[in-house]
């Protein structure tokens, strides 16, 4: 049970003993990401004046075995207790999981390849690939994407889209911070508006709306209502300002007047260079 449920005059003796055997929870009782934080912040370089981000995979391999460290605790984490957990904790927590374990895939066969999908074999993805221990099950990150952050019908949040990363130049940037329940509403609301404000993926060009093939791969998860957001094109517009669109464009955009077009996607490594 929580920390803060405990009975107010257990012993400070018991108290410890009790974190001692949940070493993933912090003071507070709550799970703790700041080894994946402290290895963000070190590791992982903005560039293209923020917008995006690059993975020093090379020092990261050095600091490897911190990366285990947390990846186990992700691990030590039962349904049960996950969850007890707020919808937003829960939300970091699993998005934390997916980009750890991201990297930590690509450091397995790191420097010895140039995209994510050199680690995909025959017709298997590597997304496909079941070797994350997570929830007493052994799972892919196609499972924890799809299956768990998109597919629960409990989140159903489309600015997931620019938090979970795929170690691709054509994803939007690798945050260089953990995830946080307490602050992930401003968290992704900084994530998308910084995507949206970068030229070299989104631009106006005369009477057409060049964007990310996310909004063309995920095009169902713009649909589902967000704060009565029921299209792209709506949810687009909302960012407009972000978008750097015109009142009169705007409009268009949410009323689907204006074209899109979904630009190209790099699967490049983004590591740095």
């Amino acid at each position: 049970m929580p920390l803060k449920n405990l009975p107010v005059r257990l012993p400070l003796q018991i108290v410890v003993l009790w974190l001692s055997m949940c070493p993933f929870l912090n003071a507070s009782g709550e799970f703790d990401h700041g080894i994946w934080d402290q290895l963000l912040k070190q590791h992982v370089v903005a560039i293209d004046q923020a917008y995006a981000t690059r993975v020093d995979y090379s020092s990261l391999l050095a600091d490897r075995a911190r990366l285990l460290d947390y990846l186990n605790s992700l691990a030590a984490v039962s349904r049960g207790q996950f969850d007890g957990w707020t919808s937003n904790k829960q939300l970091a927590f699993l998005i934390n999981a997916y980009n750890a374990w991201t990297v930590e895939l690509i450091l397995t066969e790191y420097p010895e390849l140039e995209s994510i999908k050199d680690l995909g074999f025959l017709f298997r993805s590597p997304w496909r690939k079941k070797f994350i221990p997570l929830f007493g099950n052994l799972l892919s990150l196609d499972e924890i994407e799809h299956e768990m952050i998109r597919g629960w019908d409990r989140y159903q949040e489309p600015r997931i889209h620019f938090a979970v990363n795929c170690a691709a130049i054509g994803c939007p940037a690798l945050r260089a911070e953990a995830y946080q329940g307490d602050i992930l509403e401003r968290q992704l609301e900084e994530n998308t508006r910084e995507f949206l404000s970068d030229r070299s993926r989104n631009y106006l060009a005369g009477d057409r709306l060049w964007v990310s093939s996310i909004f063309d791969w995920y095009k169902v998860d713009f649909e589902q209502g967000w704060l009565g957001v029921n299209s792209v094109g709506e949810f687009l517009a909302r960012y407009s300002d972000a978008l750097d669109l015109n009142a009169e464009t705007s409009r268009d955009l949410r009323n689907g007047r204006l074209r899109l077009r979904y630009s190209d996607y790099d699967w490049s490594l983004n590591g740095l260079r």
